[in-house]
């Protein structure tokens, strides 16, 4: 029988050298499983962790393994999101819908990605999305590259470089990660012309600005915040008049795709009515997966998708698929199979009934709850102001702790504070994993009282 030799004790207080550790026979296995480079990495790892403390051979060669181990494990996990935000963009903003899900894999494989099955002949990967925007939206035409800044990029490096485009200083925004619109413009070789305030911008600002090196008016909208008070900004029928009368183009960037009216939130469909280029997020409002869409006018597209820019921008084909899938489900009626939709339109009833159930079964594995009235929100830079009414559940015991250790199971829960209590909101907690998070809330609390 093979038996794998216990690692050598080496005298308290004295390191071993690396090239002696790894050239041991209880080290074999690690080196066969992971290789010599590796290996030889993490004993040098955890040599330098040991400096200051004494441990012997067997603790170190478990300490190294586990090192070996955690080097490749999955960095992407599977969590719950019970924190009431609906677009969590620290949790991949739009969870895709089951449809979308068996997309990914039929283009996993082989797939016409880039064939015309009735000739033969190579296609054009944008035309398997592309009668399905311009259908659901009105549209003349339709491009998609890989997230709405760079549609913006696109559109102005296509269409405007080298001139002038007119913009609002309230519109002047800053996007997640730091990243600010302005900058995204500039690479664009475009001349950013601002006009109005930060609170207060009129028509006749824009109109005022135009000279005869303008190209385009541009409006950005605000997605995650609102100016309110002494404000004023110019409708998008004002601007596509101007934009008319002088033979300008109009960009519309209206960033989170509402496919419906909310509040003040522009449409899609009203801003594609007036404007020769709109563009917004997919994995938004829309609920699909990252992309970014543009819609117009049939030349203003044509120029951006012949532009050698839309190669590098251009999406790829597990998104193609998965934003096909969840087009299909909208324009065949079917929205209330997308997760986001779903969350969005849930009654607070059906939220409330939820919570009931689950507070049920952690009372009967002896964890003490209550429901606490809330609200939910959508998140991702959509609808700032629009708070939706929810019922959360109160796991009793240490809030900072209880959220730590949900978050630190298998598989992670993400939880919120709400009154100084550890709080789950069942409204973004997908279906199929109830059983799963209760499961998880046991083991955090029995965690915690040991």
């Amino acid at each position: 029988m093979h038996r794998v030799s216990s690692p050598r004790i080496h005298g308290p207080g004295t390191l071993p050298a690396v090239g002696t550790l790894v050239n041991e026979p209880a080290y074999a296995e690690l080196v066969r499983e992971h290789g010599r480079a590796r290996v030889v990495e993490a004993i040098r790892a955890q040599i330098a962790a040991e400096r200051n403390s004494a441990r012997d051979g067997a603790e170190r060669h478990a300490a190294v393994a586990a090192r070996l181990r955690e080097g490749v494990a999955p960095r992407l996990r599977r969590v719950i999101n019970a924190t009431g935000v609906i677009l969590h963009t620290n949790l991949g903003r739009a969870p895709l819908s089951q449809a979308a899900v068996e997309a990914l894999g039929v283009a996993a494989g082989y797939s016409n990605l880039e064939l015309d099955l009735s000739t033969g002949k190579r296609g054009e990967r944008a035309s398997l999305v592309a009668g399905l925007l311009t259908a659901l939206f009105g549209s003349e035409a339709a491009l998609v590259v890989n997230n709405n800044a760079a549609a913006v990029l696109l559109a102005l490096t296509a269409l405007c470089k080298g001139k002038e485009v007119v913009v609002s200083r309230g519109q002047l925004v800053e996007i997640g990660g730091s990243f600010r619109m302005p900058d995204v413009m500039r690479l664009s070789g475009a001349r950013m012309v601002e006009v109005g305030t930060t609170n207060r911008t009129r028509a006749a600002d824009y109109e005022e600005a135009v000279t005869e090196r303008t190209a385009a008016l541009l409006r950005v909208h605000t997605s995650n915040f609102r100016v309110t008070g002494f404000t004023e900004s110019a409708a998008l029928t004002d601007l596509a008049t101007i934009a008319k009368s002088h033979a300008l183009l109009l960009i519309d960037d209206v960033g989170s795709g509402a496919t419906e009216a909310s509040a003040d939130e522009p449409t899609v469909v009203d801003s594609v009515r007036s404007c020769d280029v709109v563009t917004f997020s997919g994995d938004k409002l829309l609920g699909g997966p990252q992309a970014g869409i543009v819609l117009g006018h049939a030349d203003a597209i044509k120029k951006m998708s012949r532009h050698p820019l839309a190669r590098a921008l251009r999406i790829d084909k597990l998104t193609l698929a998965a934003l096909e899938a969840t087009l299909r489900q909208r324009l065949t009626g079917r929205a209330d199979e997308i997760p986001v939709d779903r969350m969005l339109h849930a009654p607070v009833e059906n939220v409330r009934r939820r919570a009931a159930m689950w507070a049920v079964k952690l009372e009967e594995r002896g964890v003490k709850t209550q429901l606490i009235e809330a609200v939910s929100a959508v998140g991702g830079g959509s609808l700032p102001e629009q708070a939706i009414p929810t019922v959360l559940i109160a796991i009793a015991g240490p809030a900072s702790r209880l959220v730590t250790a949900l978050r630190e199971g298998d598989p992670p829960v993400i939880a919120r504070v709400e009154k100084d209590e550890c709080c789950l909101d069942p409204r973004t907690v997908l279906r199929g994993e109830d059983e799963i998070l209760i499961d998880a809330v046991e083991a955090a609390t029995a965690s915690l009282a040991k």
